[in-house]
Parts: C-alpha cells; sequence; structure tokens
C-alpha cells in the first residue's frame, strides 16, 4: 500500500507540472527576484520538532535580508516556532482548500518549499505550488517535486548539512552565510538544581537511532566525577528511560516534566546536554549549549552540527561506547 500511495504522489505531482507549466517561467521568475524587500512564506508541513529548528538558521537569513518572514507549518510544532523574532506570522498548515485559498490571497512575493533535497517530498511540493498562487516558488530540484517549482534549487556542492542545504534553498534571493546557525526564541530561567550541572536526555522518537540508557548512565556518572550534577529529562512515554538511568545513576537528578521553553531554559544554564540524535539535541545547539550528541545508524554529517562547542560521536560499531562516551564528557567539562 506505502508503495502505491508512493506511486500516486509522483502522478499526481507529474500531472501538476504539466499543468503549471509555462514556457519561460523560470526566466521570468528570476528576474521577479531581483531587488526590493520581499515577503516570504517558508513551507515546512511534517510534525518534527528537530525539523522546524532546522528551518531557523533560513528564517534568520531572510530576516537579516529584510525580507518580511511567514511560516506555514503543522499544528503540532507551532510551539517550536511560535514567538521566535524573526517570524513576522506562523501559519498552521491543514489540508484544506480554505487554508490554501487564505495564503494564496496574501499574495506573497515568495514562497520556499523546505522540503528534502535529497529525495522528492512530493506533499510538500505540492503545498508550496498551491499555496503560491502567482508567487515566485523555490525549492528543492529534485524529481518530482524540483518540476512544481518555478526556480528549482540543486544542493549546495561540498557539504550535506542538512541545515546548510534547507538555508541554500533561498540562495535565488540570498546569499547564504557561512557557518549557517540554528536559534530559539528568549526563555525565562527554570531552574532544577543549582549549578553547575548538565541535561542528560536519554529519550528519542526513533527506537533504532536511540542509544541503551546505560550509555547515558555512564555519561552522567563521569559527569559527577567532574563535580556536575546530571539533570535527567524525558519527553510523554520516556518515564522508562529515565528510570532506567537514574537506577543505574544514583546520584543523577530526575528532572520534573518540562515544556519545550523550560527545556531550553535548563540547556542555556547547562554546562553540557548529552543526548540522541533527535529534536532536543537541535534544541540544545540552538540555545547554545555545548552538545555532546550520541548518534547511532544515522549520518553526523548531514544531521549533526560538528562545530566546537559541540561534539558528535558516531556509536555506531564502537569498539568500547562506554570508554567513549566518558571518554567525551571529561573532554567537554575540562576547565
Amino acid at each position: 500500500m506505502k508503495r502505491l500511495e508512493w506511486l500516486a504522489k509522483i502522478l499526481f505531482a507529474v500531472m501538476m507540472a504539466a499543468l503549471c507549466w509555462r514556457p519561460g517561467r523560470r526566466a521570468r521568475a528570476l528576474a521577479r527576484l531581483q531587488g526590493g524587500k520581499k515577503r516570504v512564506l517558508l513551507v515546512r508541513v511534517d510534525n518534527r520538532v528537530g525539523e522546524a529548528l532546522l528551518t531557523t538558521p533560513l528564517i534568520d537569513l531572510l530576516s537579516g535580508a529584510g525580507h518580511e518572514v511567514h511560516v506555514l507549518t503543522h499544528p503540532r510544532v507551532r510551539r517550536v516556532l511560535e514567538g521566535h523574532p524573526h517570524v513576522t506570522k506562523l501559519w498552521d498548515y491543514r489540508p484544506r482548500r480554505e487554508v490554501l485559498s487564505a495564503l494564496r490571497a496574501e499574495r506573497f512575493d515568495v514562497v520556499v518549499n523546505c522540503g528534502n533535497w535529497d529525495v522528492e517530498s512530493v506533499t510538500s511540493a505540492v503545498v508550496a505550488r498551491l499555496a503560491g498562487g502567482p508567487s515566485v516558488v523555490l525549492g528543492p530540484a529534485n524529481f518530482p517535486s524540483g518540476w512544481l517549482m518555478d526556480v528549482p534549487v540543486v544542493p549546495v556542492s561540498g557539504t550535506r548539512s542538512e541545515a546548510a542545504q534547507r538555508t541554500h534553498l533561498a540562495s535565488p534571493l540570498v546569499t547564504s552565510p557561512a557557518p549557517v546557525r540554528m536559534s530559539f526564541r528568549p526563555t525565562v530561567p527554570f531552574e532544577v538544581v543549582p549549578a553547575p550541572y548538565a541535561v542528560v536526555n536519554p529519550g528519542g522518537r526513533l527506537g533504532f537511532r536511540r542509544v541503551v540508557p546505560e550509555r547515558f548512565a555512564e555519561a552522567a556518572a563521569a559527569l559527577l566525577e567532574r563535580g556536575v550534577t546530571p539533570v535527567v529529562t524525558w519527553g510523554p512515554g520516556e518515564e522508562a528511560l529515565v528510570d532506567a538511568v537514574c537506577a543505574k545513576c544514583p546520584g543523577a537528578v530526575r528532572a520534573p516534566a518540562t515544556s519545550l521553553d523550560q527545556l531550553a531554559s535548563l540547556m542555556r544554564g547547562a554546562r553540557v546536554t548529552v543526548c540522541n540524535n533527535t529534536g532536543p539535541m537541535h534544541l540544545a545547539v540552538a540555545v547554545g549549549c555545548p552538545t555532546l550528541a550520541l548518534f547511532l545508524h544515522m549520518e553526523v554529517e548531514r544531521w549533526g552540527h560538528p562545530y566546537a562547542p559541540h561534539h558528535m560521536l558516531d556509536l555506531t560499531g564502537a569498539a568500547d561506547p562506554s570508554a567513549a562516551v566518558r571518554e567525551a564528557v571529561k573532554v567537554m567539562t575540562r576547565g
């Protein structure tokens, strides 16, 4: 059934592209991008916290260039971007005609499809095309999504970084800086224990890329040895993971249930955050907390943030993952 659904989406995208085709469309679109400040709509309609945070470099880039930035996002991740200082308005995506009609009525100058750059993301491409109306629509050049774009954007060479590639989608309008950095709104202080402390977050959406709780307990023990109190945070349904870490490291402190803003505030005050490759990793990096991210079965270059003060540790196939984790904690808590 999944295969048939995928084929149906591909055929639908090809049919839409044929209906929308006009000779000279790209040249006219590029001309319309020249000069002046634009009203821009970014389209990212999945419900993942990390994906929303990975869009913030693009938001900051466009706003910094003087453009007015709107974002169409899944209602479940509105909490990630709401209150962002560089977002003029958030729009909740629902697959309804009235939503797309309201967006077309806004007559944005530019719509950016922030879908996947390496494989097709048909839903995102179709939504961007329908929401854009007369707007110039930018997006990944992959098949068949690129056929729906006025200006399909080929991936930037020399990097597979998701944040960099997503920011590059606006390159026909504005030049991306290097390095690319994420951001998050200001938060009020939220204290659990006195400093110095570290955030240890053993959770993650997908089990196959989640490091076992024992590694986080070892990280917590190494933090205690360095005089840093490990505060173990968790999300809905992750109580058993926290129990496992605290049971193996009695000195660890179990955090109360936290909102996204409270978690961000905790991270802002932390000496380091230790986590899986998941939404909290992107949040920790976005708020500027030194982050030790433990990777398993995922591409570090694409999804990680391998620049100081962060450290991305790939444990896939590691000969001694326990020693690797403890040594990384020691290095990140020196001084």
